[in-house]
């Protein structure tokens, strides 16, 4: 028999870095959330498009998300000796950070545009990811799916903002309040 690792090996392995990824995945989706809040005016002030769910649905998708794509890197983590591994993870470590970005450009900066070119290379930059992942762990892959799918929906839901908000919405820049034309 020529085994790199038992089966239990391979789990405790998937186990420790389930620990380190899931809770690293959500610290780091928590930190990027409070780059900007839904809580301003300027969001506040919006016309909301018809797509846009219960503000409560966003924290319980992104935590659910972010947990399947902890576990989803925690399986590819673990995959010692996989052809792939490294260009796979290499890919996410970019792909994730500019995910994360979204909030601070779109509530940080309230700049609707650049939210959704965000949203746009999110969304292109995580086709290379799921290939790498699949190619590393199938089931890793497949736990990203429903993150691909939310990533679309996000970058729909950020146009119709635009559609309905032309204007670009009331800025607030240092406690004032300044109506900006696009």
């Amino acid at each position: 028999m020529n085994v790199l690792a038992s089966k239990a090996q391979l789990r405790a392995s998937f186990l420790r870095w389930s620990l380190f990824c899931v809770p690293l995945i959500l610290l780091i989706g928590f930190v990027g959330g409070r780059m900007g809040t839904p809580d301003t005016l300027w969001f506040q002030s919006l016309t909301k498009p018809t797509i846009f769910p219960p503000p409560a649905a966003f924290g319980i998708v992104w935590s659910i998300l972010f947990t399947m794509i902890g576990f989803a890197l925690a399986l590819v983590l673990s995959a010692w000796g996989a052809y792939g591994r490294g260009l796979a993870v290499g890919l996410f470590v970019p792909h994730f950070l500019i995910t994360t970005a979204w909030t601070l450009v779109f509530f940080g900066l309230q700049d609707m545009q650049g939210g959704l070119i965000v949203l746009g290379l999110a969304v292109v930059s995580l086709l290379p990811v799921l290939w790498a992942f699949f190619r590393v762990r199938s089931l890793a892959a497949y736990l990203l799916v429903p993150y691909f799918g939310w990533l679309c929906f996000a970058s729909a839901l950020n146009y119709q903002f635009i559609v309905e908000n032309p204007d670009g919405g009331v800025q607030t820049q240092s406690g004032a309040e300044v109506e900006v034309s696009l």
